[in-house]
């Protein structure tokens, strides 16, 4: 039995996403007995972990207080946390975090598909430990620039939610200012809440005028936000279980250096040594983007009949005769506005509505493949393939079953402490 600390913070949806990967890995070993304190990490007692007999610690730097725990401890360390805060590389601990970058592309590509031609990121204020979203809005602002169009940035003066007031009239002063119709990134789900709420104060139509995507997909505040709210899905119980299975291999007595150079599965990758960065999962589409904003009224009529029939299993020469033009004429207005063609456009809606039957269910691939208009699961496992860089059945076995066994193994964890 190997005896692990768990040093996170219960009140955030990031880390409690990461142990929810850590307790996956836990269910899968069933050597572990985990000690866990489930507080905000400024109120928590943290044991001494000089004199604890344990063997091994997975823990959030985004508190000063945890280096001070872990400082010249002699039992093997795995850090995580938003790509800042109180981490120092010096120190030789392994560090995940997640792909900041590509969360921001993500979210980019997702408006542009959706045909917004502009473009706002809100984030926050610097602090030590948030500089994600600095990275998260120059990332998407370079996208969609480099992409033909603007993005304006705002971050506000204040740190927290405490000055409600005064910071919603700011915001509301921000989006007033904007051309409309408008994509929008926020760099949290809370984050993008605030913008929701300031869109109701100013009477703005959500998505149609502003479409707003968060990120953490915290599945219970994206439920509450009115609209709900579309997130990416950041990646992060991947990041846990890879962090626990490197733990694991550390406690069993490999050295530091040569556990760093084993591979590392799925969609993480090193982007510095001894610095871990997991790739985002995908967008989780809900009402707040279920939008086509296209000036164009007869292209958006063509746009919106792909939207809605892609999965019927309809042909380009189905788009055509619907639109009552040239194949050739209508092939040239759509990749002029949207940058691809009718064919791709058709694909590109078949592929997201199978992720998200994937992602959302136990359906059989074969009554997937069939409600997302593909002839047969092979076709759909190629395409999937080509797209994502998994097939459906390896995107299902690491989104669902592995995080619903995590679920469980926290709920057991906490039960028995």
């Amino acid at each position: 039995m190997r005896h692990v600390a768990l040093i996170y913070d219960a009140t955030l949806p990031y880390d409690l996403k990461i142990i929810e990967g850590v307790a996956a890995y836990v269910q899968e070993v069933r050597n572990w007995s985990v000690y866990i304190e489930e507080y905000a990490l400024r109120d928590q007692q943290l044991p001494d972990l000089r004199t604890w007999h344990g063997d091994g610690v997975i823990a959030d730097f985004d508190h000063p207080r945890v280096p001070e725990a872990v400082h010249g401890i002699k039992i093997p360390v795995v850090g995580f946390g938003g790509g800042y805060g109180w981490y120092d590389p010096a120190s030789g601990i392994p560090y995940f975090a997640t792909d900041n970058e590509a969360i921001a592309q993500l979210a980019a590509q997702h408006l542009l598909d959706r045909g917004f031609r502009r473009f706002a990121f809100c984030g926050y204020p610097r602090t030590p430990i948030n500089g994600w979203s600095e990275e998260r809005a120059r990332a998407f602002q370079q996208y969609v620039n480099k992409a033909g169009f603007p993005c304006s940035i705002y971050t506000g003066r204040h740190k927290t939610a405490r000055k409600w007031g005064p910071q919603q009239a700011a915001m509301c002063r921000w989006l007033e200012s904007l051309e409309r119709p408008l994509g929008l990134m926020a760099a949290s789900d809370k984050r993008a809440r605030h913008v929701l709420e300031a869109c109701k104060t100013l009477g703005l139509r959500v998505p149609e005028e502003v479409a707003v995507v968060g990120v953490d997909n915290d599945e219970m505040l994206c439920q509450l936000a009115t609209p709900p709210l579309s997130s990416i899905s950041q990646g992060t119980r991947h990041l846990g279980y890879q962090a626990a299975a490197l733990l694991d291999r550390m406690m069993v007595g490999k050295k530091w250096d040569r556990c760093f150079r084993l591979p590392v599965q799925g969609q993480t990758r090193m982007s510095a040594p001894r610095k871990y960065v997991t790739a985002p999962e995908g967008v989780v589409c809900r009402r707040s983007t279920d939008v086509l904003a296209i000036e164009d009224a007869e292209l958006a009529g063509v746009v919106r009949f792909i939207y809605d029939h892609a999965c019927d299993g309809i042909k380009v020469r189905d788009v055509v005769d619907m639109a009552g033009v040239s194949r050739s004429t209508l092939e040239t207005r759509f990749e002029a506005l949207l940058g691809r063609s009718v064919h791709l456009e058709i694909r590109r809606v078949q592929i997201e509505r199978a992720t998200e039957l994937i992602r959302s269910g136990d359906l059989p691939l074969k009554q997937i493949a069939q409600l997302s208009g593909f002839h047969s699961v092979q076709y759909m496992t190629y395409l999937f393939r080509r797209a994502t860089g998994r097939t459906p059945a390896e995107f299902r076995r690491s989104f669902q079953q592995q995080w619903s066994a995590g679920r469980a193994a926290l709920r057991q964890i906490a039960k028995d402490l």
